[in-house]
């Protein structure tokens, strides 16, 4: 389909200096929402040796986001417009809600090279913090405009974006909706991302940008693969205000049994603003998935993506797969619970909701098909 282009310019703020800060609200992820981002892996990317797999998981997900919602698709060039739409097979019925945008990338973890929403007095804002593929690890200049090439073509009406210099990604924050925030020191404390960065200068970074009130920070918890430096959505989420769910391991056998039952221990010493506890969800741990060089990979569970009316749940060919959905079903009892298999996207030392950014309902429906 076509995007429409904007004749007037699009505004990239909301506020200026002189004006009275707004209220600032970083929205949890099981509010409502008007979109699902994702942003289409290809041949030139580290995909290539696996690029039909991971496209087939992709699909996937597209087909379960736009049976309840719309789905916007960043593809790397023009010429993969129409092939992109015919390997997601929209219904008749779900073809208005997707679009199809062109932005080059060099890879396709767009929860941390995407904008992050806010509402700054109810109104959507689209932030965009800078990327650099988690400390300078790979390429990414084409990814970290991707958001500024998507707001240029008019995707997200006439929502404003604002560029925000500092280094900071959607895998590695958790938000109750309520000023509540948890992350790992591992990741926002890496001086890799942000040179000389401390704990005081993350949190009014924090506070100003997101609206944060609390930051409840883990020290420990860990996956073999992972190369973000322990992003929080690969450990422990959000499920309500109340209830975080986590990654866990009990077999003592296993690398992962003491860095994850450090964390278990540092959330069960977490409270609430009330000074109450956190309800407290385990979920087990996956086999071992490891690559052709025998290096293990970080599959996890807790990487699903609540979306409206549904979870999608990361699966992996496993037989945990079916007691994670029992959990995940007692923990979102209103919402159907999807399993999608992420054994391609773990190759790539990622899964499900790496792979995806929500925008909320705030943020205007695209415009649909012509």
């Amino acid at each position: 389909m076509a995007i429409m282009l904007y004749s007037r310019p699009i505004p990239t703020a909301i506020w200026t200096p002189a004006m009275p800060a707004p209220a600032v609200r970083f929205p949890a992820e099981w509010e409502p929402q008007s979109a699902i981002l994702l942003t289409w892996p290809h041949s030139e990317t580290d995909w290539a040796p696996n690029l039909a797999a991971a496209e087939a998981t992709f699909a996937a997900i597209a087909q379960a986001v736009l049976a309840r919602e719309h789905l916007l698709v960043a593809v790397h060039h023009a010429a993969l417009v129409d092939a992109v739409r015919a390997r997601i097979d929209p219904s008749p019925a779900q073809a208005a809600r997707l679009h199809i945008a062109v932005a080059p990338s060099n890879d396709s973890w767009v929860r941390d090279h995407g904008p992050l929403t806010v509402l700054e007095n109810g109104q959507p804002v689209l932030l965009d913090f800078r990327f650099n593929a988690w400390g300078g690890k790979y390429p990414c200049d084409l990814d970290d405009a991707i958001p500024a090439r998507l707001h240029n073509a008019g995707v997200f009406g006439e929502t404003p974006r604002r560029r925000v210099d500092f280094v900071l990604e959607g895998g590695a924050l958790e938000s109750d909706g309520q000023g509540n925030l948890l992350t790992t020191t591992s990741c926002l404390l890496d001086p890799r991302r942000n040179p000389g960065v401390t704990q005081a200068a993350v949190e009014a970074q924090l506070r100003q940008h997101l609206g944060i009130e609390r930051v409840l920070w883990l020290t420990h918890g860990h996956l073999e693969g992972d190369d973000t430096d322990g992003h929080i959505d690969t450990l422990a989420r959000f499920a309500d205000p109340a209830t975080l769910v986590y990654q866990a391991c009990e077999d003592p056998e296993d690398v992962h049994f003491a860095p994850l039952r450090a964390m278990a221990a540092e959330l069960a010493a977490l409270r609430r603003a009330d000074g109450r506890p956190y309800r407290l969800v385990p979920l087990p741990l996956p086999r071992p998935i490891r690559d052709d060089t025998g290096r293990r990979l970080p599959a996890t569970y807790a990487n699903f993506l609540i979306l409206n009316g549904a979870v999608l749940m990361p699966a992996y060919r496993d037989p945990a797969d079916a007691e994670v959905q029992l959990r995940l079903q007692s923990v979102f009892p209103d919402r159907a619970i999807v399993p999608i298999d992420c054994t391609a996207l773990v190759h790539q030392f990622g899964s499900l909701h790496c792979v995806t950014m929500q925008l909320p309902a705030a943020v205007p429906s695209l415009d649909p098909a012509p």
